[in-house]
């Protein structure tokens, strides 16, 4: 192969519609954000993103996005709830919203769909302590065609805290996994034949509790995912 024909092209990293030199002024204070996201101390780390918030280029810059969409792994859980907030909104369809350009947009979805079942047990973390947030963590999972799979090793196993598995049986059915429909069916099956079992007897009352938190949002889910 001839290398020299290959044209020696830069291609822009970010798209803000203003001067070259205004850009480059703030190269800097982007670039130093960017490698703080990866600092071993959470309190750099949060700076980092308060930096990035402050320029701004979580919504111009595809790389800002793409390392931002690492972030949903942080063992910071603050982090992980700053990150799902971000990334939300950027995902947000609102027309009264300035939208990210398509190309941050589509390097978002398309970092996504490497989400694991670790990283979405952390997203589910923070959706139980904030549940404000669940429409901006609704975006991430609507966008990642392969949580689905997930959340249903997440909901189906009972080691995992019960308001975990609500959570990821809420966003189940809220996004509409109609391929997890056949683990939410078994699940609800076994809950509910168990609970009639136990029903009659004195022993174990704590699994009736819990079987009786979580087959109500197992029906929800199965309606939804079958309407």
């Amino acid at each position: 192969m001839n290398y020299n024909t290959i044209p020696n092209i830069q291609l822009p990293l970010f798209i803000y519609g203003e001067p070259t030199e205004n850009i480059l002024e703030v190269l800097p204070a982007i670039w130093n954000a960017v490698e703080s996201l990866a600092a071993p101390d959470p309190i750099t780390r949060n700076q980092a993103i308060n930096a990035i918030l402050e320029l701004g280029v979580q919504r111009v810059s595809s790389l800002v996005a793409y390392i931002l969409v690492t972030r949903l792994n942080d063992p910071e859980i603050s982090i992980r709830r700053r990150v799902i907030y971000v990334l939300g909104d950027l995902l947000m369809d609102e027309t009264a919203r300035k939208d990210a350009p398509d190309n941050v947009r589509k390097t978002i979805i398309h970092a996504l769909q490497r989400l694991n079942e670790d990283t979405a047990y952390g997203l589910l973390e923070v959706a139980v302590l904030d549940p404000k947030l669940e429409k901006f963590l609704f975006q991430l999972f609507n966008n990642c065609s392969t949580a689905g799979k997930s959340l249903g090793e997440i909901l189906s196993q009972r080691k995992h805290p019960l308001p975990i598995r609500q959570k990821a049986i809420y966003f189940v059915g809220q996004v509409g996994y109609t391929e997890v429909l056949p683990v939410l069916e078994r699940l609800y099956n076994r809950l509910e034949a168990r609970q009639n079992d136990q029903y009659s007897m004195s022993f174990a009352p704590s699994v009736v509790d819990q079987d009786e938190n979580i087959l109500p949002i197992l029906r929800i889910a199965i309606n939804r995912l079958t309407a």
